[in-house]
């Protein structure tokens, strides 16, 4: 069995309640009152509105575009009327401009062409239809993926692993995309090998989801260059270059990127998204979705439109239970805390997880007591300590000096910290400085 060599194994209560969770069915909703499409739903490019206000749109039909590279398009997840386009709030607390639409509940669709398998074996068709349908990488990151199958010339990709180590607690969206999408997600993988041109695949997924390890090698049994990986349940064993190491025993280098060892991952909802775009032409306008925490009257898994408001799927999931003190998109560890529940889902929404006063407390950060905790515990071996000292002292490039952008934003550190530092909004605020102190430059 193979594992992180740092990581955390939350408490036993937690794994059951996901498992549990991951033996509930995919469910459909209700559609909502109005459907919210963000114009920024990926890292790149926002895209641009290309319809207008009282124009009638259809289901899959694009509604934003852009001429980025690093962008992708926008589609209506219903049929409908454009209501409105203007900036509405996003879940990072930021107005973002989208398009409003009030759906008509008659569902009715443009009509989708996907690729013949001969057309399919051109990758740079593959590439285009990929961006065509707008998927962007569904894990939470939402990188554009006809960007992600273009890796650089001089850095041939051997191995392409789906990521199936959804390992925050609360969360089973992917183990049931594994089980009732399994020929997707397989079909997906051999479309981006052969885009690639990668010689091996790999179905990384973790032990408490035995079913679905169980599934998807029945699934792949008759491949011959495509492996099932069963791996600890351990935190954070989905991160990207985490699994990386785990699987392929390679090391992503200080800012590197996974083509810098050969590597290409994929999320398990994207790699479904990518075969329904090339084969069936079909624009990622829904996805799968965990709802569930305490506070929640229900856990559920639903199949949500992309646009459809918070406030609407907590209704239809059945409401909240008991006083409410925090909820959360993604998953508790690396998700976003919201203060407003009309935001609507994107491409990257993992899940809607609602806390209880009693499950959430104010934390009373204090300086730190040089346990070094935080240090043992951090998986790509950084010293969040020393980091975020410097930065509290507005000394961000010191710690550049001590590699903040390598941080993959867990929240391991914070979790065991016993001063309760807040390290993730701080290693935040430096990124950003840096970032932008980059574009600056680049200017």
């Amino acid at each position: 069995m193979k594992r992180i060599k740092r990581g955390l194994i939350f408490p036993e209560r937690y794994d059951e309640a996901k498992k549990a969770l991951g033996r509930k069915k995919i469910e459909e909703i209700s559609l909502p009152e109005e459907i919210i499409i963000p114009m920024s739903q990926h890292i790149g490019a926002p895209a641009s509105p290309i319809v207008s206000v009282g124009e009638r749109v259809l289901v899959g039909q694009k509604v934003a575009d852009s001429e980025a590279f690093i962008s992708a398009p926008m589609h209506s997840s219903v049929s409908g009327e454009v209501k409105a386009i203007e900036p509405r709030l996003g879940g990072d607390g930021k107005k973002v401009l989208s398009i409003v639409i009030t759906p008509d509940d008659k569902e009715e669709t443009i009509s989708f062409k996907g690729l013949s398998d001969e057309e399919a074996k051109d990758p740079d068709r593959v590439r285009a239809a990929v961006r065509e349908a707008g998927v962007v990488g569904m894990g939470g990151a939402g990188f554009p993926t006809h960007v992600k199958l273009t890796p650089p010339k001089d850095k041939p990709i051997f191995d392409v692993i789906i990521n199936g180590g959804e390992c925050e607690p609360y969360l089973a969206a992917d183990h049931r995309n594994f089980l009732e999408r399994g020929d997707k997600i397989l079909d997906g993988l051999k479309i981006i090998m052969a885009t690639v041109g990668a010689k091996r695949g790999y179905i990384g997924i973790e032990t408490n989801k035995i079913d679905a390890i169980y599934h998807m090698d029945k699934l792949a049994s008759s491949e011959g260059n495509i492996k099932v990986m069963p791996l600890n349940a351990i935190y954070p064993q989905g991160a990207e270059k985490q699994l990386i190491e785990t699987i392929l025993g390679k090391e992503v280098p200080s800012g590197g990127l996974p083509s810098d060892v050969g590597a290409l991952v994929q999320n398990a909802g994207t790699a479904a998204a990518i075969s329904e775009a090339v084969r069936g032409g079909r624009p990622l306008i829904e996805r799968t979705i965990s709802v569930s925490g305490h506070g929640m009257a229900s856990f559920t898994n639903i199949r949500a439109k992309i646009g459809t408001p918070i406030s609407h799927i907590i209704e239809e999931c059945g409401g909240f239970k008991g006083k409410i003190g925090k909820v959360v998109v993604g998953g508790p560890m690396t998700g976003v805390a919201l203060f407003d529940l009309s935001v609507p889902v994107i491409k990257g929404t993992s899940g809607v997880i609602a806390f209880t006063v009693e499950d959430t407390s104010i934390p009373n950060p204090r300086p730190c007591i040089r346990c070094g905790r935080c240090v043992d515990i951090c998986p790509v071996r950084i010293m969040p300590n020393y980091i975020s000292q410097y930065i509290e002292v507005d000394q961000v490039d010191r710690a550049d000096d001590f590699d903040v952008m390598d941080c993959i934003e867990c929240g391991l550190c914070s979790y065991v910290c016993p001063a309760t530092r807040p390290f993730i909004q701080l290693i935040r605020h430096a990124k950003a400085k840096i970032i932008a102190e980059q574009k600056r430059e680049e200017k």
